[in-house]
Protein backbone atom coordinates (compact mmCIF):
# COMPACT_ATOMS: atom_id res chain seq x y z
CA UNK A 1 0.00 0.00 0.00
CA UNK A 2 1.47 3.37 -0.74
CA UNK A 3 1.80 6.67 0.94
CA UNK A 4 -0.65 5.73 3.80
CA UNK A 5 1.56 7.70 6.45
CA UNK A 6 0.11 11.51 7.13
CA UNK A 7 1.64 14.24 9.37
CA UNK A 8 -1.59 16.29 9.33
CA UNK A 9 -4.10 15.51 12.53
CA UNK A 10 -7.47 15.40 11.76
CA UNK A 11 -9.82 16.27 14.94
CA UNK A 12 -12.47 13.51 15.91
CA UNK A 13 -13.68 15.84 18.87
CA UNK A 14 -14.33 19.52 17.08
CA UNK A 15 -16.81 21.74 18.99
CA UNK A 16 -20.69 21.34 19.01
CA UNK A 17 -21.97 24.55 18.57
CA UNK A 18 -24.92 24.92 20.66
CA UNK A 19 -23.86 26.29 23.75
CA UNK A 20 -23.09 29.67 21.90
CA UNK A 21 -26.90 30.01 20.61
CA UNK A 22 -29.32 31.92 22.92
CA UNK A 23 -32.39 33.56 21.27
CA UNK A 24 -30.92 35.21 18.03
CA UNK A 25 -27.53 34.43 15.70
CA UNK A 26 -25.46 36.23 18.07
CA UNK A 27 -22.30 34.68 17.07
CA UNK A 28 -22.59 36.40 13.39
CA UNK A 29 -19.07 38.03 12.65
CA UNK A 30 -20.18 41.47 13.30
CA UNK A 31 -22.73 43.55 15.72
CA UNK A 32 -24.58 45.08 12.13
CA UNK A 33 -24.64 41.06 11.30
CA UNK A 34 -26.44 40.65 14.73
CA UNK A 35 -28.58 43.77 14.20
CA UNK A 36 -29.29 42.90 11.12
CA UNK A 37 -30.20 39.01 11.74
CA UNK A 38 -33.91 37.98 12.23
CA UNK A 39 -34.39 35.90 15.39
CA UNK A 40 -33.78 32.68 15.77
CA UNK A 41 -36.61 29.93 15.79
CA UNK A 42 -37.18 28.87 18.83
CA UNK A 43 -38.56 25.54 17.60
CA UNK A 44 -34.95 24.98 15.12
CA UNK A 45 -32.99 25.99 17.98
CA UNK A 46 -34.14 23.34 20.46
CA UNK A 47 -33.71 20.83 17.23
CA UNK A 48 -30.78 22.09 17.40
CA UNK A 49 -29.61 21.38 21.06
CA UNK A 50 -31.59 17.99 21.13
CA UNK A 51 -29.50 17.03 18.05
CA UNK A 52 -26.07 17.77 20.20
CA UNK A 53 -27.21 15.98 23.13
CA UNK A 54 -28.07 12.92 20.57
CA UNK A 55 -24.05 13.29 18.60
CA UNK A 56 -22.62 12.94 22.27
CA UNK A 57 -23.74 8.91 22.06
CA UNK A 58 -22.06 7.43 18.76
CA UNK A 59 -25.41 5.07 18.72
CA UNK A 60 -27.57 7.96 18.35
CA UNK A 61 -25.50 9.93 15.04
CA UNK A 62 -28.40 9.09 12.86
CA UNK A 63 -31.13 10.66 15.24
CA UNK A 64 -28.51 13.61 15.76
CA UNK A 65 -28.20 14.00 11.81
CA UNK A 66 -32.28 13.71 11.36
CA UNK A 67 -32.76 16.89 14.24
CA UNK A 68 -29.63 18.92 12.64
CA UNK A 69 -31.51 19.00 9.58
CA UNK A 70 -34.33 19.31 10.52
CA UNK A 71 -33.28 22.35 12.14
CA UNK A 72 -31.45 23.89 9.15
CA UNK A 73 -35.26 23.46 6.99
CA UNK A 74 -36.88 25.24 9.94
CA UNK A 75 -34.60 28.25 10.25
CA UNK A 76 -32.04 28.43 7.10
CA UNK A 77 -30.21 31.53 9.43
CA UNK A 78 -29.14 28.88 12.00
CA UNK A 79 -25.78 28.70 10.94
CA UNK A 80 -24.86 27.35 14.26
CA UNK A 81 -27.16 23.78 13.30
CA UNK A 82 -25.45 23.90 9.74
CA UNK A 83 -22.27 23.73 11.48
CA UNK A 84 -23.11 21.24 13.79
CA UNK A 85 -24.19 19.14 11.18
CA UNK A 86 -21.52 19.80 9.49
CA UNK A 87 -19.07 18.33 12.67
CA UNK A 88 -21.50 15.68 12.96
CA UNK A 89 -21.86 14.21 9.09
CA UNK A 90 -17.48 14.52 9.09
CA UNK A 91 -17.85 12.13 12.06
CA UNK A 92 -20.10 9.44 10.10
CA UNK A 93 -17.55 9.88 7.40
CA UNK A 94 -20.38 11.95 5.60
CA UNK A 95 -17.28 14.35 4.09
CA UNK A 96 -19.10 15.36 0.76
CA UNK A 97 -21.86 16.62 3.04
CA UNK A 98 -20.50 17.64 5.83
CA UNK A 99 -18.51 19.98 3.65
CA UNK A 100 -21.48 21.33 1.98
CA UNK A 101 -23.12 22.00 5.55
CA UNK A 102 -19.68 23.83 6.29
CA UNK A 103 -19.47 26.06 3.55
CA UNK A 104 -23.24 27.42 4.35
CA UNK A 105 -21.67 28.14 7.51
CA UNK A 106 -18.66 30.04 6.73
CA UNK A 107 -21.00 32.19 3.94
CA UNK A 108 -22.97 33.05 7.50
CA UNK A 109 -20.09 33.95 9.88
CA UNK A 110 -17.04 34.02 7.88
CA UNK A 111 -15.25 35.01 11.15
CA UNK A 112 -16.08 31.66 13.06
CA UNK A 113 -12.91 30.27 13.53
CA UNK A 114 -14.81 26.86 14.44
CA UNK A 115 -15.97 26.98 11.28
CA UNK A 116 -13.06 27.63 9.43
CA UNK A 117 -11.30 24.86 11.00
CA UNK A 118 -13.88 22.38 10.52
CA UNK A 119 -14.45 23.44 6.58
CA UNK A 120 -10.11 23.10 6.74
CA UNK A 121 -10.05 19.66 8.25
CA UNK A 122 -12.83 18.25 6.23
CA UNK A 123 -11.48 19.39 3.03
CA UNK A 124 -8.10 18.14 4.39
CA UNK A 125 -9.75 14.65 4.70
CA UNK A 126 -10.66 14.52 1.52
CA UNK A 127 -7.47 15.37 0.00
CA UNK A 128 -8.50 18.44 -0.99
CA UNK A 129 -5.45 20.17 0.41
CA UNK A 130 -5.15 22.79 -2.30
CA UNK A 131 -8.87 23.74 -1.29
CA UNK A 132 -7.97 23.66 2.20
CA UNK A 133 -4.80 25.78 1.92
CA UNK A 134 -6.73 28.64 -0.23
CA UNK A 135 -10.03 28.13 2.18
CA UNK A 136 -8.43 28.85 5.25
CA UNK A 137 -5.57 31.69 4.03
CA UNK A 138 -8.68 33.96 3.74
CA UNK A 139 -9.27 33.77 7.31
CA UNK A 140 -5.87 33.89 8.58
CA UNK A 141 -4.91 36.71 6.60
CA UNK A 142 -8.09 38.46 8.01
CA UNK A 143 -7.60 37.08 11.64
CA UNK A 144 -3.60 37.36 11.88
CA UNK A 145 -3.73 36.43 15.51
CA UNK A 146 -6.03 33.08 15.10
CA UNK A 147 -3.11 30.97 15.89
CA UNK A 148 -4.58 27.49 15.80
CA UNK A 149 -6.24 28.72 12.64
CA UNK A 150 -2.82 29.67 11.52
CA UNK A 151 -1.05 26.70 12.40
CA UNK A 152 -3.38 23.80 10.53
CA UNK A 153 -3.25 26.61 7.68
CA UNK A 154 0.74 25.63 7.66
CA UNK A 155 -0.07 22.20 7.76
CA UNK A 156 -2.65 22.49 4.56
CA UNK A 157 0.42 23.97 2.73
CA UNK A 158 2.57 21.33 3.56
CA UNK A 159 -0.27 18.79 2.27
CA UNK A 160 -0.94 21.01 -1.00
CA UNK A 161 2.79 21.43 -1.93
CA UNK A 162 3.54 24.96 -0.72
CA UNK A 163 6.39 24.55 1.61
CA UNK A 164 7.93 28.06 1.42
CA UNK A 165 4.59 29.73 2.35
CA UNK A 166 3.99 26.67 4.78
CA UNK A 167 7.25 27.47 6.79
CA UNK A 168 7.00 31.55 6.46
CA UNK A 169 3.18 30.88 8.15
CA UNK A 170 4.96 28.90 10.62
CA UNK A 171 7.74 31.46 11.61
CA UNK A 172 4.96 34.01 11.75
CA UNK A 173 3.29 31.61 14.58
CA UNK A 174 6.51 31.56 16.21
CA UNK A 175 6.95 34.90 16.39
CA UNK A 176 3.53 35.30 18.13
CA UNK A 177 3.79 32.60 20.13
CA UNK A 178 7.46 32.04 20.85
CA UNK A 179 7.72 27.92 21.65
CA UNK A 180 4.85 26.79 20.68
CA UNK A 181 5.11 23.32 20.54
CA UNK A 182 2.56 22.71 17.81
CA UNK A 183 3.97 25.55 15.67
CA UNK A 184 7.55 23.93 15.74
CA UNK A 185 6.27 20.41 15.44
CA UNK A 186 4.56 21.64 12.03
CA UNK A 187 8.02 23.67 10.97
CA UNK A 188 9.81 20.52 11.38
CA UNK A 189 7.54 18.60 8.89
CA UNK A 190 7.59 21.42 6.40
CA UNK A 191 11.69 20.86 6.75
CA UNK A 192 11.05 17.26 6.61
CA UNK A 193 9.46 17.35 3.43
CA UNK A 194 12.10 19.53 2.13
CA UNK A 195 14.36 16.52 2.83
CA UNK A 196 15.67 18.23 5.79
CA UNK A 197 16.07 15.88 8.34
CA UNK A 198 18.36 17.11 10.40
CA UNK A 199 16.63 20.54 10.42
CA UNK A 200 13.55 18.54 11.16
CA UNK A 201 15.59 16.37 14.24
CA UNK A 202 15.96 19.69 16.05
CA UNK A 203 12.30 21.52 15.59
CA UNK A 204 11.10 18.64 16.79
CA UNK A 205 12.83 18.58 19.44
CA UNK A 206 12.92 21.60 20.38
CA UNK A 207 8.95 21.40 20.31
CA UNK A 208 9.13 18.30 22.76
CA UNK A 209 11.09 20.17 25.02
CA UNK A 210 8.60 23.44 24.90
CA UNK A 211 5.90 20.71 25.71
CA UNK A 212 6.93 17.09 26.53
CA UNK A 213 3.09 16.12 26.80
CA UNK A 214 2.42 17.41 22.94
CA UNK A 215 1.04 14.35 20.78
CA UNK A 216 1.44 16.81 17.83
CA UNK A 217 5.45 17.16 18.56
CA UNK A 218 5.86 13.04 19.35
CA UNK A 219 3.75 12.59 16.18
CA UNK A 220 6.33 14.84 14.01
CA UNK A 221 8.97 13.08 15.99
CA UNK A 222 8.08 9.53 14.97
CA UNK A 223 7.61 10.80 11.13
CA UNK A 224 11.09 11.91 11.27
CA UNK A 225 12.00 9.03 12.59
CA UNK A 226 10.58 6.76 9.79
CA UNK A 227 12.56 9.03 7.04
CA UNK A 228 15.61 7.39 8.27
CA UNK A 229 14.55 4.30 8.05
CA UNK A 230 13.76 3.63 12.53
CA UNK A 231 10.07 1.92 12.62
CA UNK A 232 10.82 0.84 16.21
CA UNK A 233 11.69 4.84 17.28
CA UNK A 234 8.83 5.88 14.53
CA UNK A 235 6.56 3.51 16.46
CA UNK A 236 7.11 4.34 20.10
CA UNK A 237 6.44 8.43 19.24
CA UNK A 238 3.34 7.14 17.79
CA UNK A 239 2.57 5.52 20.84
CA UNK A 240 3.52 8.53 23.01
CA UNK A 241 1.51 10.74 20.73
CA UNK A 242 -1.62 8.39 21.18
CA UNK A 243 -1.22 8.13 25.04
CA UNK A 244 -1.12 11.96 24.95
CA UNK A 245 -4.04 12.43 23.09
CA UNK A 246 -6.20 9.09 22.60
CA UNK A 247 -8.52 11.25 19.84
CA UNK A 248 -5.24 11.43 17.67
CA UNK A 249 -6.26 9.24 14.84
CA UNK A 250 -3.37 10.60 12.63
CA UNK A 251 -1.06 8.56 14.89
CA UNK A 252 -2.35 5.43 15.34
CA UNK A 253 -2.97 5.84 11.10
CA UNK A 254 0.74 5.72 11.49
CA UNK A 255 1.19 2.91 14.49
CA UNK A 256 -1.00 0.85 11.70
CA UNK A 257 1.66 1.95 8.60
CA UNK A 258 4.69 0.58 10.71
CA UNK A 259 2.88 -2.63 11.71
CA UNK A 260 2.34 -3.13 7.89
CA UNK A 261 5.95 -2.62 7.18
CA UNK A 262 7.07 -4.98 9.70
CA UNK A 263 4.41 -7.77 8.68
CA UNK A 264 2.10 -7.51 11.59
CA UNK A 265 -1.01 -7.20 10.09
CA UNK A 266 -3.44 -8.12 12.81
CA UNK A 267 -1.72 -5.63 14.89
CA UNK A 268 -2.49 -3.37 11.79
CA UNK A 269 -5.75 -4.07 11.37
CA UNK A 270 -6.57 -3.71 15.14
CA UNK A 271 -4.91 0.34 14.66
CA UNK A 272 -7.23 0.77 11.73
CA UNK A 273 -10.51 -0.63 13.16
CA UNK A 274 -10.26 1.54 16.13
CA UNK A 275 -9.73 4.85 13.98
CA UNK A 276 -12.90 3.88 12.00
CA UNK A 277 -14.77 3.29 14.96
CA UNK A 278 -14.03 7.07 15.67
CA UNK A 279 -13.87 8.31 11.67
CA UNK A 280 -16.45 5.94 10.34
CA UNK A 281 -15.63 5.49 6.22
CA UNK A 282 -12.23 7.64 6.89
CA UNK A 283 -10.23 7.31 3.18
CA UNK A 284 -7.16 6.64 4.86
CA UNK A 285 -7.84 3.94 7.51
CA UNK A 286 -9.98 2.57 5.47
CA UNK A 287 -6.76 1.70 2.76
CA UNK A 288 -5.32 0.96 5.62
CA UNK A 289 -7.14 -1.89 7.25
CA UNK A 290 -7.62 -3.51 3.56
CA UNK A 291 -4.24 -3.57 3.15
CA UNK A 292 -3.80 -5.35 6.12
CA UNK A 293 -6.51 -8.13 5.61
CA UNK A 294 -5.04 -8.55 2.28
CA UNK A 295 -1.83 -9.40 4.29
CA UNK A 296 -3.63 -11.58 6.59
CA UNK A 297 -5.64 -13.53 3.84
CA UNK A 298 -1.95 -14.31 2.37
CA UNK A 299 -0.68 -15.54 5.56
CA UNK A 300 -3.71 -17.74 6.35
CA UNK A 301 -4.32 -21.31 5.22
CA UNK A 302 -7.86 -20.28 4.07
CA UNK A 303 -7.60 -16.52 3.56
CA UNK A 304 -10.09 -15.97 1.07
CA UNK A 305 -12.92 -14.20 3.88
CA UNK A 306 -10.17 -11.73 4.92
CA UNK A 307 -9.36 -10.97 0.75
CA UNK A 308 -13.07 -10.49 0.03
CA UNK A 309 -13.48 -8.35 3.26
CA UNK A 310 -10.38 -6.13 1.66
CA UNK A 311 -11.90 -6.30 -1.33
CA UNK A 312 -15.25 -5.22 -0.33
CA UNK A 313 -13.93 -2.21 1.76
CA UNK A 314 -11.96 -1.20 -1.03
CA UNK A 315 -14.80 -1.32 -3.24
CA UNK A 316 -17.30 0.64 -0.65
CA UNK A 317 -14.16 3.45 -1.00
CA UNK A 318 -14.36 3.45 -4.27
CA UNK A 319 -18.09 3.98 -4.91
CA UNK A 320 -17.77 6.71 -1.89
CA UNK A 321 -14.85 8.37 -3.64
CA UNK A 322 -14.52 7.23 -7.32
CA UNK A 323 -11.49 9.02 -8.09
CA UNK A 324 -9.71 7.76 -5.23
CA UNK A 325 -6.42 6.89 -6.66
CA UNK A 326 -4.92 4.93 -3.35
CA UNK A 327 -8.65 2.87 -3.83
CA UNK A 328 -8.03 2.52 -7.30
CA UNK A 329 -4.30 1.41 -7.22
CA UNK A 330 -4.74 -1.55 -4.09
CA UNK A 331 -7.73 -2.96 -5.90
CA UNK A 332 -6.26 -3.68 -8.65
CA UNK A 333 -3.28 -5.12 -6.97
CA UNK A 334 -5.24 -7.02 -5.24
CA UNK A 335 -7.12 -8.49 -8.55
CA UNK A 336 -4.20 -8.79 -10.95
CA UNK A 337 -1.87 -10.84 -7.94
CA UNK A 338 -4.49 -11.94 -5.86
CA UNK A 339 -7.86 -13.04 -7.13
CA UNK A 340 -5.83 -13.93 -10.59
CA UNK A 341 -8.12 -11.57 -12.35
CA UNK A 342 -6.16 -9.36 -14.28
CA UNK A 343 -9.23 -8.18 -17.09
CA UNK A 344 -10.82 -6.81 -13.78
CA UNK A 345 -7.58 -5.23 -12.90
CA UNK A 346 -6.29 -3.37 -16.32
CA UNK A 347 -9.43 -0.86 -15.96
CA UNK A 348 -8.42 0.06 -12.41
CA UNK A 349 -4.79 0.07 -12.99
CA UNK A 350 -6.03 2.58 -16.54
CA UNK A 351 -8.66 4.78 -14.52
CA UNK A 352 -5.38 5.16 -11.81
CA UNK A 353 -3.35 6.29 -14.25
CA UNK A 354 -5.48 9.12 -15.38
CA UNK A 355 -6.46 10.63 -11.95
CA UNK A 356 -2.98 10.32 -10.54
CA UNK A 357 -0.45 13.03 -10.63
CA UNK A 358 2.65 12.26 -12.78
CA UNK A 359 4.58 11.93 -10.13
CA UNK A 360 2.86 9.83 -7.79
CA UNK A 361 5.08 6.90 -6.16
CA UNK A 362 2.99 3.95 -7.94
CA UNK A 363 2.59 5.39 -11.27
CA UNK A 364 5.57 3.18 -13.09
CA UNK A 365 4.65 0.15 -11.28
CA UNK A 366 0.53 0.93 -12.69
CA UNK A 367 2.14 1.37 -16.09
CA UNK A 368 3.81 -2.28 -16.04
CA UNK A 369 0.74 -4.03 -14.83
CA UNK A 370 -0.66 -2.22 -17.64
CA UNK A 371 1.74 -3.56 -20.11
CA UNK A 372 1.93 -6.88 -18.46
CA UNK A 373 -1.43 -7.19 -18.72
CA UNK A 374 -1.54 -6.41 -21.86
CA UNK A 375 1.06 -9.25 -23.19
CA UNK A 376 -0.48 -11.76 -21.20
CA UNK A 377 -3.64 -11.26 -22.76
CA UNK A 378 -5.19 -14.21 -25.55
CA UNK A 379 -5.34 -13.14 -28.76
CA UNK A 380 -8.36 -12.19 -29.64
CA UNK A 381 -11.14 -14.62 -31.38
CA UNK A 382 -11.24 -14.44 -35.16
CA UNK A 383 -14.05 -12.46 -37.03
CA UNK A 384 -17.26 -14.09 -36.87
CA UNK A 385 -18.03 -14.60 -40.78
CA UNK A 386 -20.16 -12.40 -42.49
CA UNK A 387 -24.12 -12.83 -43.04
CA UNK A 388 -25.08 -15.33 -45.80
CA UNK A 389 -25.42 -13.13 -49.00
CA UNK A 390 -29.36 -12.34 -50.44
CA UNK A 391 -30.67 -15.55 -51.57
CA UNK A 392 -28.44 -17.33 -48.85
CA UNK A 393 -25.26 -18.56 -50.32
CA UNK A 394 -22.37 -18.23 -47.93
CA UNK A 395 -20.65 -15.29 -48.88
CA UNK A 396 -16.85 -16.76 -49.21
CA UNK A 397 -13.71 -14.00 -48.23
CA UNK A 398 -11.83 -13.12 -51.06
CA UNK A 399 -9.16 -15.34 -53.03
CA UNK A 400 -11.05 -18.32 -51.26
CA UNK A 401 -13.97 -20.73 -52.88
CA UNK A 402 -16.95 -21.29 -51.82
Amino acid sequence: MKRLLRGVVVSSALPLAAAAVGCGHQRAGTAAAVAAAPPANPIAVAKMVQGVVAAKDPRSTEQAIQLLREAVVLDANLWEARYDLGVVLARAGDLAGAEDALVVAERADADAEDVALALAEVRQRRGEHRAAADGLGGFVEAHPSALTARTLYVACLRDAGRLDKAIAEARDVLVRKPGDASALAELALCHLARGERDTASLLAKQALDSDAHSAVAARATGMIALARGDDASAFLAFLKATQADPRDTTARLNMGAVLLRAGAYAKAAEQFRAILQVLPDDPDATLGLAAALKGEGAQAKDGAPKIQEAKTLLEKLLERSPHNVGALFNLGVLYADVLKRPADAKPLFQRFLSDAPNDHPSRTEAEHYVTAIAGSAPPPPPAAPPPPAAGGAPHSPAGGKS
